[in-house]
């Protein structure tokens, strides 16, 4: 009996199991505020250079540039107490006495810590060490849940981002600002990891599916709250402590989640987690059927997968046969090119002259369809051409804004929007196809080392963003090259639709030698398993 086995018969789908999912997933609420605060804290104000000290009493004429509006980092050089009322035209010099802001709207760090013209490239700095944060924090989470539990690093990782973030908004310099961001991101790794662990853990494998895909939209209705909690609060500062404090109620409550039952019993601690089975069964309204479970049938139910979790497998292996090379090298590739690509539009709200409250309610309310289209697709086309198409796609719409005029806004909105429903749909496919084409040995680290590409591909997209100084199309043909890029090496990965999971990297050879076989090989082999009274010999192999 498997585990999931052992939780149907201690009320399968029951009140531990709501209650269980509303713990770990009303916080996932919060988890978009923090990665998508950007959009609003770091917004840019019009802005335009503030007046010489001496310069004369009057109306401000600023130089114009090529698009005919004003420049935002350029002022007139005029003599003191010269008039300036019907200057159109001379020399000019970069903004010597800082900028006049319209703060009207809201403030931001940008108006803050002037990080416009020249240190406009710090804005994507600080986004970029957010997001060098959630790299690191889940290469390091991952290690210390296995050491320590998944539960004790999902709280702590709690008070971790609840403390960065009201500690974030009390930053007094850019620096600390970009520090305490930085463990902010760290934070929500370790919650990012726990989550979904205990999540699929604690649930019957016949719901794990609905269960995870209820937490995923906890993230995608987080993303319909942001904007509204924005336009209250246009304080940047207030706005930061509003989105944190709230992890402190949340750090106390995370206590009553339960630990992984088969951690417990991994290191040791079988007693435990046999009484915590037992709670579970008793809040299920299944005390007796937990009372009869034995401390050694647990371990027994239990024993499979701890063999398998003790078998000793590295990133090596992810390299070691010739399917799993292929495997791990396109994954490589659609996980980073997603994640590059999808936070280039999630976090360019700004740059489409639209309305940012609206148009990031827009931006969270793609997911709600792109996710159920993709669950279809997923189940009727299959996983290999899902990927493949929601990358070339987003990918094909990312370079198709470099042809569309600025002008023309509202055609831009719609198709970065359609974009960043591709690409939520690529996550949420990238997620169970990885899942299916690692063997169980080697699942965890397989998904741990993609999961790093697609953060790595999170940590640059900003950064690429700064290369539009040189020419305003750069960014975008990197940003779609690399999405067509991954989804053509999605190509090359095989189809697992209706197979089951493979446990061993044996089992993930034969069956990649089973799927090259003709097929009239394959059909003659479903015939002769119809036919149980006729002999057949397993090492011979039809012709």
């Amino acid at each position: 009996m498997t585990f999931s086995e052992l939780l149907d018969r201690l009320g399968g789908v029951g009140p531990f199991q709501f209650l269980h999912l509303a713990l770990i997933g009303l916080p996932v609420l919060g988890m978009a505020n923090h990665n998508l605060l950007q959009i609003f804290t770091a917004s840019t104000p019009a802005h335009h250079c503030r007046p010489p000290p001496n310069a004369s009493a009057g109306s401000w004429v600023l130089p114009t540039g090529p698009d005919g509006k004003p420049e935002r980092c350029l002022r007139f050089i005029h003599p003191p107490n010269a008039s300036l009322s019907n200057v159109t035209q001379g020399p000019t010099e970069p903004c010597l006495d800082g900028w006049v802001y319209n703060i009207s709207a809201r403030d931001s760090i940008v108006s803050e810590w002037d990080l416009v013209c020249g240190s406009y490239k710090l804005k994507e700095l600080a986004q970029s060490l957010y997001m060098a944060g959630v790299l690191i924090g889940g290469i390091l989470s991952g290690n210390l849940s296995d050491r320590f539990g998944r539960k004790i690093i999902l709280c702590w990782s709690y008070l971790l981002l609840a403390v960065s973030g009201c500690c974030t908004a009390f930053s007094p310099t850019l620096l600390t600002y970009m520090a305490f961001r930085f463990l902010t991101g760290c934070s929500l790794a370790g919650i990012s990891m726990s989550t979904v662990i205990l999540n699929i853990e604690w649930m019957p494998t016949r719901i794990r599916a609905i269960s995870s895909t209820a937490v995923g939209y906890c993230y995608t209705i987080g993303q319909f709250i942001l904007p509204g909690v924005a336009y209250v609060i246009p304080q940047w500062r207030w706005l930061q402590l509003t989105v944190s404090i709230p992890f402190f109620i949340v750090f106390l409550w995370s206590w009553w989640i339960a630990e992984s039952v088969s951690w417990m019993v991994h290191f040791g601690k079988s007693s435990k987690a046999l009484k915590l089975l037992r709670w579970v069964a008793a809040f299920n309204g299944k005390k007796e059927e937990g009372e009869k479970i034995s401390l050694e049938e647990l371990k027994l139910n239990l024993q499979k997968e701890l063999s398998l979790t003790k078998a000793k497998y590295s990133i090596v292996d992810l390299f070691r046969t010739p399917i799993l090379r292929r495997v791990s090298l396109c994954l490589s590739l659609a996980w980073f090119s997603t994640g590059f690509a999808y936070y280039s539009l999630a976090m360019g709200v700004e740059e489409f002259g639209v309305n940012i409250y609206m148009l990031q309610v827009i931006f969270g309310g793609v997911d709600i369809p792109a996710k159920l289209i993709s669950i279809f697709s997923l189940t009727f086309l299959g996983r290999h051409t899902t990927q493949a198409a929601t990358l070339l796609l987003a990918g094909g719409t990312i370079l198709s804004l470099i042809f569309v005029p600025s002008e023309l806004q509202t055609l831009r909105t719609v198709l970065a929007v359609f974009g960043k429903g591709c690409l939520s749909s690529s996550f949420n496919c990238l997620f169970l196809y990885t899942s299916e084409l690692y063997p169980t040995v080697i699942r965890q680290t397989g998904l741990g080392i993609n999961n790093v590409w697609a953060r790595l591909g999170s940590v640059m997209s900003p950064l690429v963003k700064t290369l539009a100084e040189v020419q305003p199309f750069i960014p975008n043909v990197i940003y779609g090259v690399s999405a067509l890029l991954g989804g053509s090496a999605a190509l090359f990965l095989p189809e697992t639709l209706n197979r089951p999971l493979p446990e061993t990297i044996e089992d993930l050879e034969s069956w990649s030698k089973a799927n090259k076989k003709p097929e009239k090989e394959l059909e003659t082999e479903k015939i002769s398993q119809r036919i149980p009274l006729q002999a057949c010999d397993p090492d011979v192999v039809p012709s």
